[in-house]
Order: C-alpha cells, then structure tokens, then sequence
C-alpha cells in the first residue's frame, strides 16, 4: 500500500509512543489532515505553551488502548472537520517548515521575555496565527481584522482617507482637490492625510480645500513608495482608505466600498482590479490588467483595508522586498495584496464603480503618470514572481463576486436608490 495515500484517506492516525515519548508519525498525521491519536502518556506535546491540542488532536491514556475505537466513534462530523482544519491551520502556521519552526520558538520565547505585550491563545490557536498578529501593534485581539466575529465585535464607523501626492500643487482644478472635496463630504471620513512625497515643498494650508474634517500633511522625509503604508500615529481609525492623488471618487461610491468594508474589515475592499494568471510557455507568472471575469488584486490606488495592514506591511515585510518597491517605484499595490492574501488565504472585493478611476487613465501620455512608462507593465511581472518567491506560494486568490448596491441599475425610480450617483456618473 501507499503510506502517503493511506494518511490522507484516514480520518484518524494512531501516534503511539516511539523510542522516546515523542513519534515522527505525528507531523506526518498534521501534515496529512489526519487528527491524531496520542497514545503516550506525559509526552509535552510541541509548543504546548501556546497551542490548544485539544482542538487539533484526540489525547487517549495508552493504559486505555481498548476504549479507543469507542472515543473516536464517539466524535460526530462537525468535530471531525473541526480537528481536521485545525491540523491544517497548526501545520501550516508552525510545523510546514524547519524556518517556521525555528521562528516559532523565538517568537514564544519573546512573548515569555514581554509578558506585557504577548500574544493571547486565542491568537496562537486561530487564523491567521500567532506569527501574523505582532504582538507590538497591539496584545488586545480586539484590535486586529481577523477576531472581530469570534470576539462579537465590530469595526469603528469611520475611516481615515490617506492620499499619496508626488506632484506639486499648480492648478485649482488638480483631481487631488477634487478628491479632498468629495471625501470629506462622506458621513464616514474622520480625518484626510495628505501623504507629500513631492520633490517640492508642500503648499501653506491656504492652498488647500477648506474641510468639515481635519486635513493634515505628512512630508515623507525618504519619499519612497512603500512610505504610504507606513502606520502614522495620526491614523486612530480601523479603517484607512488608500488613494492615489488622480482618483476619481464620488462620495457616494466612498461611502458604499466602506458599508462592504465593514463587512469584511479583514480583506481589501475597493475599485480598480487586476488579475495574475499561470504563463505556462515562460515557466513564471503573469499580470494582467484586462477587463475579466475575475480577478485576484484590488489595488490600493482608491482601497479600503485595515490600519493593522500598514503596520505588518512595514514591520514584518523582509528589508529587501521594500527596497524593491522603492527602487522601481512601483509594485507596492501588488505587494499589500499578496500580504494580505497570505495571511487571511481570502481574496479581495471588488465593488461598483464607473470604467475611468483614474484621470490619468485617459491621457497616457502625460509624463506625470507612471502608466506612460513603457516600463511599468514589464516592471509588475517582475514583481509578482519576486514575491512569490520569497513568500515560497503563490498567495493571490481569483474571485468572481463584485458587490454593487441594492436597487443598482434595477428598473425602478432612481429616487428610490440609496446610492443613485453611482448610477449618473
């Protein structure tokens, strides 16, 4: 018979004790979704410090080997597939490598050493895991995306909309007034940051909109484009909404993307979308920006997303990787997503929007915009099988839902629609 196929085909694996306490067969059961059956009394199971096994494994008395066939007779279905996943979250998070092992121990000895700002079981034993929630953002799970549902909790009602300006203020017609404007009409906005990373010196406060909301301008001090994910003590809201300075935004279409925010607090949630695809002829992947019946990006150019994302984006994202970004001044969009779908193994959301989001879009050959730089499409396939590599998969999920209003395009009065300037722009 084929042991590896006998594994994946049981539902439980036997793991008596070895040599020692301890038994290889175990990682073998995790890996193989098998729930194992531990038949070696006082054996400390590996990082039991932190991990629940009780919700991973089946522990039996070896004194009481003849009751076994009872006990996991005795385990209904909703059990079993909730062992069964739990095997994979544990192997997946902590055992599926010799570098996650190690990691693992050393992030337990930290939390032994900071007592203070350690992670919680209930971050160690539920998606994403322990190495995903970094204790110095915060120790109360609460402030994390992933535990709003376990916990009952919700989002925070308003966001923090942060714009990324590289080009100096000229005219009074420019879209990034125009933007200001309509975000701070939204009932939601909090706070604007304008995030300056023009070579310029940012204009005097006169220059900008008058607002409801408190306007406030960072100037980067490296200027880089992986700057606009750094997590700025001034941002206080769950929720941040990410926009390039050419975005074209109703306060309509804002106040609808953060309604499905709320909803999935945890996933990008935004307008423009592209896709990756597996180029089989060249060995490597691909990005694609054509219009689809799916897609696997949101890009951060007009997208929602947690304020927890900025600070693992720039904390717990390897050195070399931002560098990359900042060198080419490109691909930080696509990095944020494959970060984000690596640790929640969710996809984006889409919601309406019109065809033209960016001004830009329709005037290519402006020398201003990136998307007039012939190398910016090749840059972005280069990108996306860098970060594979380093994340070892390929993290980025397709989806085929796009969320739009209720009533939206319905043969009904359009004063009957919640969000109707969605539908005249």
């Amino acid at each position: 018979f084929d042991y590896q196929e006998l594994l994946h085909n049981s539902t439980f694996c036997l793991v008596p004790r070895g040599r020692r306490l301890g038994s290889f067969r175990f990682l073998e059961a995790l890996q193989a979704a098998c729930i194992p059956v531990l038949l070696s009394n006082g054996w400390e199971l590996p990082f039991s410090e932190v991990i629940d096994w009780s919700k991973a494994a089946v522990i039996g008395d070896e004194r009481l080997l003849l009751q076994i066939p009872s006990i996991t007779r005795s385990v209904n279905a909703d059990r079993i597939l909730a062992l069964r996943q739990q095997t994979q979250f544990l192997w997946d998070s902590y055992f599926s490598s010799v570098a996650k092992i190690v990691l693992t121990t050393l992030e337990i000895i930290q939390d032994r050493v900071h007592t203070h700002i350690s992670r919680s079981r209930l971050m160690w034993n539920s998606l994403p895991g322990g190495l995903y929630t970094l204790p110095h953002f915060s120790s109360d799970p609460t402030h994390f995306p992933f535990y709003y549902g376990v916990l009952g909790k919700t989002p925070q009602q308003e966001f923090t909309a942060v714009i990324q300006a590289v080009t100096p203020l000229q005219s009074p017609l420019q879209p990034i007034l125009k933007l200001i404007i309509a975000m701070a009409k939204s009932k939601f906005c909090a706070q604007i940051i304008i995030l300056w990373n023009c070579d310029k010196p940012s204009p005097p406060r006169s220059k900008w909109p008058s607002t409801t909301v408190p306007l406030t301008v960072i100037e980067g001090e490296r200027k880089t484009m992986s700057g606009r994910f750094f997590p700025h003590d001034v941002i206080r809201t769950d929720a941040v909404l990410s926009l390039d300075e050419d975005s074209v935004l109703s306060t309509n279409e804002v106040d609808f993307a953060f309604i499905v925010w709320h909803s999935f607090p945890e996933r990008i949630v935004g307008y423009p979308a592209r896709s990756h695809y597996w180029d089989g002829g060249k060995g490597r992947w691909g990005y694609t920006s054509k219009w689809t019946n799916e897609y696997s990006m949101v890009l951060t150019g007009a997208a929602f997303y947690h304020r927890y994302y900025n600070y693992l984006y720039t904390h717990y994202l390897p050195t070399r990787l931002l560098s990359m970004v900042d060198q080419l001044a490109n691909c930080e969009d696509i990095l944020m997503n494959f970060l984000v779908s690596a640790v929640t193994k969710l996809p984006p959301i889409k919601v309406t929007q019109k065809k033209q989001y960016k001004e830009t879009m329709m005037q290519q050959g402006s020398k201003s915009s990136r998307w007039a730089d012939p190398d910016h499409f090749a840059q972005r396939q280069s990108c996306m099988n860098s970060f594979t590599s380093w994340f070892g998969f390929m993290p980025l999920l397709h989806s085929q839902l796009r969320l739009d209003p209720v009533l939206f395009k319905d043969q009904v009065s359009i004063l009957r629609k919640k969000y109707r300037d969605i539908e005249r722009l």
